[in-house]
């Protein structure tokens, strides 16, 4: 249970972040809301299902095996965000992060998978 924390604090801050990159001037259209309300739904809905999956997770007595097994979906929910950013966001800086995200993020779930097949107990 203590590990889960340590990886929900992050999202916290990850959410911290789009909220404020979501936030509109009160004095603009509909369109813009309409917008920021579909935008801020899918970057809800990237955070919903990273902690389905990880709540789903048993527990297999290995912390090395768990903490890969949850980390993969937070680092996909991570990529989906910032694919989210691509699609909708204007600033050249969080955008340039959001590429930055995708790359490192997938890289490591690769090796996360790779390394999840290696660990995988040998049938005789």
């Amino acid at each position: 249970m203590r590990m889960r924390w340590r990886l929900v604090i992050p999202l916290f801050f990850f959410c911290g972040l789009a909220m404020q990159a979501l936030q509109h001037d009160s004095h603009e259209g509909m369109g813009k809301e309409a917008a920021a309300d579909r935008e801020w739904s899918e970057l809800a809905s990237s955070m919903e299902r990273m902690h389905a999956t990880m709540a789903a997770t048993a527990p297999s007595g290995d912390l090395d095996v768990d903490f890969v097994k949850l980390m993969l979906p937070h680092h996909q929910a991570a990529i989906d965000m910032a694919k989210i950013q691509l699609l909708h966001g204007k600033d050249p800086q969080i955008r340039r992060l959001a590429q930055e995200i995708i790359t490192d993020q997938q890289s490591e779930i690769e090796l996360m998978q790779h390394w999840l097949k290696q660990s995988e107990p040998k049938s005789k």
